[in-house]
């Protein structure tokens, strides 16, 4: 059995590591509730450019932008995926990229290659040392993402696609489904998917102005960019209840730890004086 001053030694350190834990909580406690706000306040846009993009695709249009055109063969596949910059957050990042190498193995397998652009720093970390082709990172976004800081990686993949380099691209983060519940998200960003087109095909066209061409470049990056910025602001959201969860799960599990610590210290201290009073009785039984 340890000795009582190693014993006090390893609660004082629990004490310490549940301080932190505790702290840790409560920053994330208060910072959730902007985090939901921002993200709730951006949904109404995402879904709305998504009906736009909708409508769009399913007009009877003479030019085919090739965001809209689904390649035959599928050589190599993007995927932009979306992380935290700091750990402490459970498995949210982990469990992501689990499921995010599951998927890159089954492209493999089919022969195909893949391209990866990261957001955060656990992504970039991470994908560095797997064997797959990184375009570009962004890490250190803060708490209140902005879009200009995601414009650069993004139009990395977009010119990628648009050059042939790519084939399709995949948006990866965490979805925000509430408090205790975040699930990993994989969105088919290009070539659009059906499943995003939810209007009956019609044989009437827009007027468009200049031209169809300059309006659908335009509309369409719109599209993407807002998609990613969605998917960030649902990751920071994902990433501040997971810290909270596993925070509170750390301060609850250190406060059980310091319980036990306390009885094996007190049973220590009791067989130390039982000894001693042994020691003494004996000691004065042989006088």
């Amino acid at each position: 059995m340890a000795s009582g001053r190693e014993i006090k030694t390893k609660i004082k350190s629990v004490q310490n590591t549940r301080k932190v834990t505790r702290a840790l909580e409560m920053v994330s406690a208060s910072k959730i509730r902007k985090a939901q706000d921002r993200m709730k306040a951006s949904r109404p846009y995402a879904r709305a450019m998504k009906q736009v993009i909708g409508h769009l695709a399913q007009a009877n249009s003479e030019y085919q932008h090739p965001f809209l055109v689904e390649r035959a063969e599928i050589k190599r596949v993007g995927y932009i995926i979306v992380s935290s910059d700091r750990g402490l957050a459970g498995g949210l990042n982990n469990n992501l990229f689990r499921k995010v190498l599951g998927e890159v193995r089954q492209w493999q397998d089919k022969g195909a290659e893949v391209d990866v652009v990261t957001i955060g720093q656990k992504a970039s970390a991470f994908f560095r040392r797997i064997k797959v082709n990184m375009l570009a990172s962004v890490t250190h976004l803060g708490d209140k993402p902005q879009l200009e800081q995601l414009v650069g990686v993004v139009k990395v993949m977009l010119d990628a696609y648009e050059s042939g380099k790519v084939d399709r691209v995949y948006l990866v983060y965490n979805d925000f489904v509430n408090t205790m519940t975040q699930r990993a998200a994989f969105d088919q960003l290009l070539p659009l998917p059906a499943a995003d087109t939810q209007i009956a095909h019609h044989d009437w066209d827009y007027i468009y102005e200049p031209d169809a061409a300059t309006v659908l470049e335009h509309v369409l990056k719109r599209y993407v960019e807002s998609l990613v910025y969605q998917a960030v602001l649902e990751n920071v959201a994902s990433e501040h209840a997971a810290r909270m969860v596993a925070m509170k799960s750390a301060s609850d599990n250190a406060t059980k730890l310091i319980g036990d610590l306390q009885l094996v210290y007190n049973k220590a201290r009791q067989a130390a004086i039982t000894q001693e009073i042994s020691e003494i009785v004996g000691g004065a039984a042989a006088v």
